[in-house]
């Protein structure tokens, strides 16, 4: 298994990025953007676990196996967000009607 090393500045560069993005999450907290703040937030999220997952665990440079495995991560986390789509789409209905 050969290493890929990546150089030190890329490392900061990407933390960096990852502060500016937290700092954006936490500026549109405070915006009110009625039911786009979570799906603001839930983009920024993302942006940020695909750059963690991307240069801090290795995955730019892994096999395809683990690659695999993190298309297989991003499935379930897809079938989670179906899940949540069912439950708010609950209220639709009164209590007791068919």
């Amino acid at each position: 298994m050969s290493e890929h090393i990546v150089p030190t500045r890329s490392y900061y560069v990407i933390y960096l990025v990852l502060m500016v993005c937290t700092a954006l999450t936490v500026w549109v907290a405070y915006l009110d953007l009625g039911p786009l703040n979570t799906v603001a937030a839930l983009a920024i999220a993302i942006f940020k676990a695909v750059l963690v997952i991307l240069f801090f665990m290795h995955v730019k440079y892994s096999s395809r196996l683990t690659w695999a495995v993190i298309a297989g991560g991003v499935f379930w986390f897809l079938i989670l967000l179906t899940i949540i789509g069912d439950y708010l789409t609950r209220a639709w209905q009164p209590y007791g009607s068919v």
